[in-house]
């Protein structure tokens, strides 16, 4: 029997290597490569791999192999979402506030709205038993509502639209959503773990006590990683590393999951320290290729597409049109109602519409809790892959022979007049 080193040795430079296939893939087909690597990792699941050749899976991912990978995958995703926190300025939400909270909020809640009257149509049917029907509704109308902030911004970097009036404004709304959604993540975590109401205050409580130490520490963390900078850029990344898993740990003893520690000491670490940019760069660089995959592979894992009943693809159907309806209208209606155009109204809808890993991370977190069961975590994921790979050939024919959006972004300014022909 081959030692678990020896099986790891063989899975990772083969989910790596596939990933990065599917990356490369996507990128030609004009998608962001995570769309690639993610369709990777649920392929070489029972969706596809297990169903027509078990042997072969079987060789790559032995069954006595993916508690490892799944370990190390799962360190992955904490430092993504470290990273995620430390991109989620707020600060860029001080211009334009009004308007970026108009069409975050519109953006936000008639999806929430939507996904809660769907969530109640799906408990008797769909949730898993045990599961209270609060936790539930609140995890599928907030997983409804997700627009993920880091795929967004790969998407207009790639397009050349992070800089212009529609990108800035975009990513700032994108922010607010992300923050908005993690809070709500929080109180559904609490409540489906937590054993009481009382419990689950308690886990609110002791994580709101949790974030405000982390913001009061933030001179002396600064302080700290000046000091490391002194000696060398190797010692700032160690301080970083061991700070989010000791925050993830620390989120994990309250009783929420792990991610929200390592995405609130991102999000709370100090801005504006070249040595911090530069460790963060080198977690971007290393972990998150060549460790991140095998998270996307444990998600695979669990997507079986090829098993999903016949009489519940009418369920996907309904799913990915609330989903994509509610994020849609709330976001340009919102823009409409804020005095944009129709044709920026419609692309700020086509953007908020990208959730991405951020989507397949949370859905995750609802299949470990048991608020979801495998086959309805196999049609958020149908969901989430369908409305990413459309945001961007929607964008791109919404953008054309439209100069108004993507003309660059005046300094401090993040929305458009009302009047297209005022901004020339």
């Amino acid at each position: 029997m081959s030692s678990p080193l020896s099986l790891v040795l063989i899975a990772v430079p083969a989910v790596v290597l596939a990933c990065q296939a599917g990356g490369w893939a996507a990128r030609r087909l004009g998608q962001p490569p995570v769309i690639g690597e993610m369709s990777v990792g649920i392929l070489l699941g029972p969706s596809l791999l297990g169903w027509l050749a078990p042997g072969v899976q079987h060789l790559l991912l032995p069954p006595a192999v993916l508690p490892y990978t799944s370990v190390l995958g799962n360190l992955a995703l904490l430092v993504f979402l470290f990273l995620v926190g430390l991109e989620l300025d707020l600060r860029s939400l001080r211009a334009s506030r009004r308007a970026v909270a108009s069409v975050a909020t519109g953006s936000m809640v008639l999806p929430l709205v939507l996904g809660a009257g769907l969530a109640l149509a799906m408990y008797p049917l769909l949730a898993p038993d045990g599961v209270r029907r609060l936790p539930f509704v609140l995890f599928i109308a907030t997983a409804m509502s997700i627009t993920a902030f880091p795929v967004l911004a790969r998407i207009l970097t790639d397009k050349g639209l992070a800089s212009t009036r529609l990108g800035t404004f975009a990513l700032a709304c994108s922010a607010a959503d992300d923050a908005f959604a993690w809070c709500l993540l929080i109180a559904v975590t609490s409540l489906a773990t937590a054993g009481s109401p009382a419990d689950a205050l308690v886990a609110l409580a002791l994580t709101a006590l949790l974030t405000a130490a982390l913001m009061a520490g933030r001179r002396a963390v600064r302080r700290a990683l000046e000091r490391a900078a002194r000696a060398s850029d190797e010692r700032v990344t160690v301080l970083l590393v061991a700070g989010l898993l000791l925050a993830a740990w620390a989120t994990d003893r309250i009783g929420v999951h792990p991610a929200f520690g390592a995405f609130l000491f991102g999000a709370t670490l100090p801005r504006g320290l070249p040595a911090v940019e530069r460790g963060a760069a080198r977690l971007q660089a290393v972990v998150v290729p060549v460790l991140l995959p095998l998270f996307f592979v444990d998600i695979g894992l669990h997507t079986d597409i090829a098993g999903l009943p016949g009489s519940e693809w009418g369920w996907v159907a309904l799913i990915l049109a609330v989903a994509v309806t509610g994020k849609w209208l709330g976001a340009a209606g919102a823009a409409r109602l804020a005095g944009c155009d129709w044709r920026w109204s419609a692309a700020m809808g086509a953007l908020m519409n990208c959730r991405g890993i951020t989507e397949i991370v949370v859905l995750g977190m609802g299949l470990q809790l048991g608020v979801i069961s495998e086959n309805l975590f196999t049609m958020m994921v149908l969901m989430a892959v369908v409305s990413t790979a459309a945001t961007g050939p929607l964008l791109d024919r919404l953008i054309r022979n439209a100069p108004d959006l993507t003309a660059p972004a005046p300094p401090r300014e993040t929305v458009p007049p009302a009047d297209p022909e005022a901004a020339r």
